[in-house]
């Protein structure tokens, strides 16, 4: 088997990280180099790059990724309306693949034989990760310490790093903390009291979103605008993707929007709960849905809403760069050429509701609907031979019956 000399590791500073970056060392003896992406997890990443450097750390990317996962990977799946099992954003899958993007490209930069992450093996973030390396670059190794090493406790992780002089945060000694993902579009939380799926969430779980019956008694009314599916302004000032989504979060959390309380079936096989967060996502798919449901035809729709359940599964199950998600992708693209115009909505107390969308691509025609007399020309009697043609089969399968 060819030596590895160099690894590629997804670090993010914590105690796990931290800890593989020092395994990797020692078990492979080779040099390390460690990837942070900035995707917008809210907190401060140079710590990350000090705490490298202290581990003998030559080379640290901290990259800050955060227009291009909203503009390339969070825009795209909303474009689709995606909900894995009818609820989730997807806020972790999503990310994932972008963050296996990058590390393949540094690791063909410095020509690094192998990528590491600290997934564990109970989890679907290791299937996404390995799923996504295989589809950018086969030739890559990947190494997964939690399914490698003879840790099996959260006491042994602790006395390993004690043992080689790793800090370990007075808050990370005692009981096992929850885990938490963050990123600009969401937030999850796991583990702990949360793992019975019986007990009340504590209030202390929420990150980003207020009470819903501590927000606001006044609703909030905001405005969207939509270019070919994808948000561009709110309330009439243009964004770039990463500064809309940043406002509409800030909106959102004010106003107890996007507060989930799932359980959830991973793609390994178990049931997982966990607390989700997504206030700007949750406003943007309202949205989304309102605009396109004045400016896609019928059938158009109804189909994308038959296909999004399996895009959404394919994207939590780690198959963004898969051949099936692209050309899923296609179609949704090509089904928003005339999503654009704009949406207002109200937020008021965990609540976004969609009062009032405008395009001038719209398929909305008030003269056709209205109970007035119409300017065009639509003759009543053609309704009875439409459901006369619809009623035939009804009637055949009734007189076979003998009713």
């Amino acid at each position: 088997m060819t030596k590895i000399e160099k690894i590629v590791l997804s670090y993010s500073g914590g105690l796990d990280t931290s800890i593989i970056l020092k395994w990797l060392q020692e078990t492979y003896g080779c040099e390390v180099v460690t990837f942070t992406a900035d995707l917008g997890q809210g907190e401060e990443l140079e710590p990350a790059r000090a705490k490298a450097e202290m581990s003998g750390v030559k080379d640290i990317r901290i990259v800050d990724l955060r227009e291009e996962f909203v503009s390339d990977f969070v825009f795209p799946m909303l474009r689709a309306n995606a909900l894995y099992e009818g609820q989730y954003l997807l806020g972790s899958s999503i990310a994932r693949p972008l963050i296996a993007k990058h590390l393949v490209g540094i690791a063909r930069e410095v020509g690094a034989h192998a990528i590491a992450h600290g997934a564990t093996g109970k989890g679907n973030d290791q299937v996404r990760f390995e799923l996504a390396v295989n589809a950018l670059d086969p030739s890559i190794k990947i190494i997964a310490p939690w399914r490698q090493w003879n840790i099996r406790s959260r006491m042994q992780l602790l006395e390993y790093a004690e043992k080689h002089h790793i800090p370990v945060p007075s808050d990370k000694r005692g009981e096992a903390p929850f885990s938490i993902d963050a990123n600009l579009l969401h937030t999850s939380t796991e583990g702990k009291i949360l793992e019975n799926p019986a007990e009340v969430a504590p209030d202390h779980v929420y990150q980003r979103t207020v009470d819903p019956v501590d927000a606001p008694d006044t609703p909030e009314i905001i405005t969207i605008g939509f270019e070919r599916g994808d948000p561009v302004s709110v309330n009439g000032k243009s964004m770039t993707p990463a500064a809309l989504l940043t406002e509409l979060n800030g909106l959102g959390g004010r106003h107890g929007i996007g507060r989930l309380d799932l359980v959830e079936n991973r793609f390994i096989g178990m049931k997982s709960r966990g607390i989700y967060e997504t206030p700007g996502g949750t406003i943007l798919l309202t949205a989304h849905r309102g605009i396109e449901s004045i400016t896609l035809d019928r059938a158009a729709a109804h189909l994308k809403d038959e296909i999004m359940p399996r895009y959404a599964e394919l994207i939590y199950n780690g198959f963004w760069f898969a051949p099936e998600r692209e050309m899923l992708q296609a179609l949704i693209d090509q089904s928003q050429t005339f999503v654009s115009g704009e949406v207002t909505l109200r937020l008021y107390k965990g609540s976004a509701s969609v009062i009032s969308r405008t395009s001038p691509l719209s398929l909305y025609s008030a003269d056709l609907v209205t109970f007035e007399e119409s300017a065009i020309a639509y003759d009543h009697h053609d309704a009875e031979g439409f459901i006369r043609l619809n009623g035939l089969r009804l009637r055949s399968w009734a007189a076979r019956n003998g009713r």
